[in-house]
C-alpha cells in the first residue's frame, strides 16, 4: 500500500455532502497520485485548527467552507491581496512554519459569471445592478468580483446592521432595478431543499438573472421559482469546479507532487 505523503482536506461545520471529497479522489486516481489523499475534517470550533495540524503533519493544503472562511484568518497569513481586502479565505497552504491563505472563490465566481452573462447576451456589465443575498465570506468574494466588473451591488441581510438592505425592503420596484440576484446563503441547500431565501419571488421576470452558489440540489427552490417566472438561472457547480482546480494549482506550486 502506498504511503500517504500529501494530505489535503476540507474544514467547516457541519460537513455532510461534499463535492470536494469526490472531486479530488477522482483527480488523484486519474493522475496516478496514490500518495495523495483528501479527507473531510468537520471542525465545530475553529480553535481546533492547531490540533488538526498537529494530528496530521502530512497536511499540505485545506479548503475552507461555512462557517470558517473569515475566522480561519486568525491562524493564517494572506497569500494574495484579495484575502487582505476581503477578510476571507477558502484555500490554505500548510507550510512547516506558517499557513498561507488564498481565495479561489473570487477566481471561480468571476470566470463562471462572465461565461454565463456573455452566453446570455449581456455585453455591458455596467448596465447591471445586483442584489447579493447574504453577508458571509462567500458574499465578500462575490461583491469583490461584481465591483471589479463594474456591476453595482447591494448586500441583503436579515439584520439591518450587516447589509445595505433587509429582505423586508425588497420592494417590486427595487427588484425590477436589480436584474442580477446572487444567493450566497446556504438556504435551500440539501437536505433542506424546500427552503427559500426571503425574496419576493413574485417580482421575478424575464429580465432577471439569478445565480445561486448552491450546487446541491442542482436547482434550488429559489432557482425553480425564478425560472417559473421566466428568469434565467445558474447554479454554483461550474464555480466549484473552477475554484477546485485553482486550489489544486496553488497547492502544487508550494508542494510539487512528483
Amino acid at each position: 500500500m502506498t504511503r500517504v505523503t500529501h494530505r489535503y482536506g476540507l474544514i467547516g461545520y457541519p460537513l455532510g455532502h461534499s463535492f470536494s471529497g469526490r472531486y479530488f479522489a477522482d483527480k488523484f486516481e486519474k493522475e496516478g497520485l496514490s500518495h495523495c489523499r483528501y479527507e473531510l475534517f468537520p471542525l465545530p470550533d475553529i480553535e481546533q485548527f492547531h490540533d488538526l495540524l498537529k494530528q496530521y503533519p502530512d497536511l499540505r493544503g485545506l479548503n475552507v467552507t461555512i462557517p470558517w472562511k473569515e475566522a480561519v484568518l486568525r491562524f493564517a497569513e494572506a497569500g494574495e491581496d484579495s484575502v487582505s481586502e476581503l477578510g476571507a479565505a477558502n484555500t490554505l497552504v500548510v507550510l512547516p512554519e506558517r499557513v498561507l491563505a488564498f481565495n479561489t472563490d473570487v477566481f471561480g465566481f468571476e470566470h463562471s459569471l462572465l461565461r454565463w452573462l456573455e452566453g446570455e447576451g449581456v455585453a455591458d456589465m455596467g448596465s447591471l445592478e445586483a442584489l447579493v443575498l447574504g453577508t458571509g465570506g462567500a458574499a465578500k468574494a462575490v461583491v469583490f468580483v461584481l465591483r471589479k466588473l463594474g456591476i453595482g451591488c447591494k448586500l441583503v441581510s436579515r439584520s439591518p446592521r450587516k447589509g445595505d438592505l433587509t429582505y423586508e425592503e425588497l420592494s417590486p420596484d427595487l427588484m425590477a432595478r436589480h436584474r442580477l440576484i446572487v444567493n450566497t446563503t446556504p438556504v435551500g441547500m440539501a437536505p433542506h431543499n424546500d427552503r427559500l431565501p426571503a425574496v419576493p419571488v413574485e417580482s421575478f421576470g424575464e429580465s432577471h438573472l439569478v445565480y445561486d452558489l448552491i450546487y446541491n440540489p442542482e436547482k434550488t427552490r429559489l432557482l425553480q421559482e425564478a425560472e417559473k417566472r421566466g428568469a434565467r438561472v445558474k447554479n454554483g457547480l461550474e464555480m466549484l469546479f473552477l475554484q477546485a482546480e485553482r486550489s489544486w494549482e496553488i497547492w502544487a506550486c508550494f508542494h510539487p507532487l512528483r
